[in-house]
C-alpha cells in the first residue's frame, strides 16, 4: 500500500511527512508529529477531544481525511500557547479549576478558542452554544464556563488581565479557598502525556481477538497461520498464562484470557502484538476459533433457578454474593403499621463514558522487572495479583499509574494488564494497546444493574416503622467489584434514617452478561433511589410533607445503624435544610386525594388509601400499597 505525502504548517512550522492513504488528520498529529495534546475520544466526531483548526476553521481531526490537509495551516492545541506562557483562555481554565480529569480539555481549550475568536463579546449561551459539541464527563460543565468567560472578559478589555492572577491565601488555609490544581497547566496546554499517548522506541502495537459469543466452550484454537505473517512478534492466549491464572477484586475467577470457555460477548481470547495495529488487527482476523455454544442465562433471577445454566463452576447457584442484615422483628413491625408500601424498582445498566478510552503500555526493564503503566485505579492489588499470574516474585512486577482520563471506578479492573505483561515478556519489546470506544463500551465494567423488591412500613405520625429490602443485581460475567457494591448496598440501602425492624438481603448474581464493576456510589445509589421513592410515596399517603417525613425520620447524633455502628456527628439536617431552601420548596404539600393526617384516624378514611389505582393492593395489580 503506497503512501501519501502531506506537507502542510503545523504550529507554524513548515512539515512534510509519509501517511497511509487511509489515515486521518487526528493519526497525522499525534502519530507522525507526536503532538498528543490532540486526544482521541470517540473516533465518531461526537466527543470534540480532537478538535483543531485547519485554515482557522475548528474541525474534528478524526473525522477529517489526511489528506485534505495537504498544503493547509493547521493549529493545535499545543500552539495556543506561545513561547511556553499558556494563552489567556488557559491561564482561565487553570484560573477557575475548569480541568479534572483533563483529557477533554485541550479539545474544549480549542473550541473555547475558536469561539471567542469568531466574536469577542460573546454572550454566556452563545459560549455554551459553541462548545456543544464537545463533551467533558468530569466537570459538570460550570467552571469550563466560567473560565471562557472570564477569559472573554480580558481578552476585550472588560476585566483587568489580573484577574487571572491566583487569589492570595493565607498560609495554611485552604478549606474555602481556590487552590491552583498543579496539574492544571499541563492539561490546558495538551502536555500532559495520558498512557494512550506514550511511545517508546521499537514499540509493538497489539490488537485482541474477541469472543462473538455470551457462552460457549472453546473448542480449538489455532493460531499457526498468524504466527506466520511478517511483522506480527507475538501471540499469546491463555497458555501462555506461566503462573495461577486469575484475578479479581475479591475471587479471582476471571482468567488473564478465555480458558476452555467464554462468558459473555467480547471477552478476550487471543492477543496479537505486531509492529503496526493495522497489521496486528490483521493478525487477528487470521485467528481461527471453534466454539460450542452453550445455553446464556442474561437475567440474574432466572440465573438462581434451579436447572439454569452455570456461569462458574464454583458457584452452582450462580450467586457471587448474599449479604442478608437483621434488625429487629420486621413481621410482627409490620403487623403494627398503619401504612405498608410495597414495590418493586429497577435499575439499568450504565456505561461510564470516561473520554479516555482503556490503553497501556508494557515493557520488561533491562532488570527484567515487568513494567505496566496504565490508567489503573488500584495498582497495588494488581501488581500482587499479576506477580501470582506470572509466576515472578513481587519485586519483578511493577505497575505505574498513567494520568487517568476519567475513571469513576471504571479502571479499578485489571482486564487487559495481563496480557499486556505476556505479551511484553514474549516478544522482549515494548507493548501498547488502546481501546477503540466501540471496545470500551463492549467489554469494560459497567453499573450494576439491579432490581428491589422493597416493602415499608409506616406510623400514621410518618414514623418508619420495619422496612424489607431485597436487591438482586446483575453482576456479569466475572465478580470484579460485585461483593463490595453488594455490601455497600447492604450498608447504606436503608438510607440516613432511623429504623427500628429491618430486614436487608443484597444478592450479587453471575450472568452471561458484561461484568459489572465499581461505578460512583455503588450499590448505595441502586438502593436509594428506592428508598426516597418509598419515602415521597408515604409521605403523600400520610398527607405529609416531603421534607418533614424525612426530619421525622432522619438519624440524629447517636444513633446506631442496622450495621451497628455509633453516629457522633449526623449532618443530614443541615442538608435537609440546605435542599429546603435551595429548591424554594413550599412547605405543607397536601395530600393528592384531599385527605390529611388527621382523616387518617378514622378506618374508612384509612382505607382509601388502598384504592388510589396506583397503589393497589396485590389482588389488583402491582405494585401496590395497603394501609394496615
Amino acid at each position: 500500500m503506497s503512501e501519501i505525502t502531506i506537507q502542510a504548517t503545523v504550529n507554524g512550522r513548515k512539515v512534510s511527512k509519509s501517511v497511509a492513504p487511509f489515515a486521518r488528520l487526528l493519526d497525522f498529529v499525534r502519530d507522525d508529529l507526536n503532538l498528543t495534546g490532540t486526544k482521541e475520544g470517540c473516533g465518531a466526531g461526537e466527543c470534540g477531544t480532537c478538535s483543531v483548526f485547519v485554515d482557522g476553521v475548528l474541525v474534528k481531526s478524526c473525522l477529517v481525511p489526511a489528506a485534505k490537509a495537504r498544503g493547509a495551516k493547521i493549529e493545535t492545541v499545543e500552539g495556543l500557547a506561545r513561547s511556553g506562557e499558556l494563552s489567556v483562555l488557559q491561564k482561565a481554565f487553570h484560573k477557575t479549576g475548569a480541568s479534572q480529569c483533563g483529557y477533554c480539555i485541550p479539545g474544549m481549550v480549542m473550541a473555547a478558542t475558536a469561539a471567542i475568536r469568531t466574536n469577542p463579546f460573546a454572550s454566556d449561551d452563545e459560549i455554551k452554544e459553541r462548545l456543544g459539541g464537545n463533551i467533558c464527563r468530569c466537570t459538570g460543565y460550570s467552571k469550563i464556563f466560567e473560565a471562557v468567560e472570564l477569559a472573554r472578559d480580558v481578552m476585550n478589555g472588560s476585566t483587568p488581565a489580573t484577574a487571572l492572577l491566583e487569589d492570595e491565601t493565607p498560609d495554611g488555609h485552604f478549606i474555602g479557598a481556590n487552590v491552583r490544581r498543579l496539574d492544571a497547566p499541563s492539561k490546558v496546554s495538551g502536555k500532559l502525556k495520558y498512557a494512550g499517548d506514550m511511545l517508546m522506541p521499537g514499540m509493538l502495537h497489539v490488537a485482541v481477538l474477541r469472543s462473538p459469543h455470551a457462552h460457549a466452550r472453546i473448542v480449538s484454537l489455532d493460531t499457526s497461520e498468524a504466527e506466520t505473517m511478517e511483522g506480527v512478534e507475538g501471540i499469546v492466549t491463555a497458555k501462555d498464562v506461566p503462573g495461577v491464572d486469575g484475578f479479581g477484586v475479591f475471587v479471582h475467577d476471571q482468567p488473564v484470557m478465555a480458558r476452555d470457555k467464554v462468558r459473555y460477548v467480547g471477552e478476550q481470547v487471543a492477543a496479537v502484538a505486531a509492529e503496526t495495529e493495522l497489521l496486528a488487527r490483521q493478525a487477528v482476523a487470521k485467528i481461527k476459533v471453534v466454539y460450542e455454544q452453550l445455553a446464556p442465562v442474561f437475567d440474574p433471577d432466572e440465573a438462581m433457578q434451579a436447572g439454569s445454566p452455570v456461569v462458574h463452576d464454583y458457584a452452582p447457584d450462580n450467586v457471587t454474593k448474599h449479604i442478608p442484615i437483621r434488625k429487629g422483628d420486621v413481621e410482627a413491625a409490620f403487623a403494627e403499621c398503619d401504612l405498608v408500601i410495597e414495590n418493586t424498582y429497577e435499575t439499568q445498566q450504565v456505561e461510564h463514558a470516561y473520554l479516555e478510552p482503556e490503553a497501556g503500555l508494557a515493557y520488561v526493564d533491562h532488570d527484567g522487572v515487568v513494567t505496566i503503566l496504565s490508567p489503573d485505579q488500584n495498582i497495588t492489588h494488581h501488581r500482587h495479583m499479576l506477580a501470582r499470574i506470572l509466576a515472578l516474585p513481587i519485586n519483578k512486577v511493577r505497575f505505574i499509574m498513567s494520568p487517568v482520563g476519567g475513571g469513576f471506578g471504571g479502571k479499578e479492573d485489571m482486564i487487559y494488564q495481563g496480557m499486556l505483561a505476556l505479551l511484553a515478556m514474549k516478544t522482549d519489546k515494548p507493548v501498547r494497546l488502546v481501546f477503540t470506544r466501540e471496545e470500551s463500551i463492549a467489554v469494560s465494567a459497567k453499573r450494576h444493574p439491579a432490581r428491589i423488591h422493597y416493602r415499608s412500613g409506616f406510623k400514621r405520625d410518618g414514623r418508619l416503622h420495619a422496612i424489607s429490602l431485597r436487591m438482586v443485581s446483575d453482576g456479569g460475567a466475572y465478580g470484579l467489584s460485585t461483593e463490595g457494591v453488594m455490601r455497600k448496598a447492604a450498608i447504606l440501602g436503608a438510607g440516613p434514617y432511623d429504623i427500628p425492624n429491618l430486614q436487608v438481603d443484597t444478592i450479587g448474581v453471575y450472568t452471561n452478561n458484561t461484568p459489572s464493576g465499581a461505578f460512583r456510589s455503588f450499590g448505595a445509589l441502586q438502593t436509594q433511589f428506592a428508598t426516597e421513592t418509598q419515602l415521597d410515596i408515604a409521605a403523600e399517603q400520610l398527607g405529609l410533607d416531603p421534607f418533614e417525613i424525612r426530619r421525622i425520620n432522619m438519624m440524629r447524633n447517636g444513633a446506631v445503624t442496622h450495621t451497628k455502628q455509633t453516629l457522633g456527628s449526623v449532618s443530614i439536617g443541615r442538608v435537609l435544610d440546605a435542599l429546603e431552601e435551595a429548591s424554594g420548596w413550599e412547605k405543607g404539600a397536601p395530600d393528592v386525594r384531599g385527605a390529611t393526617r388527621g382523616d387518617l384516624g378514622s378506618e374508612g378514611a384509612r382505607k382509601s388509601c388502598a384504592l388510589d389505582a396506583r397503589f393497589a393492593p396485590p389482588s389488583q395489580q402491582p405494585p401496590k400499597s395497603e394501609v394496615a
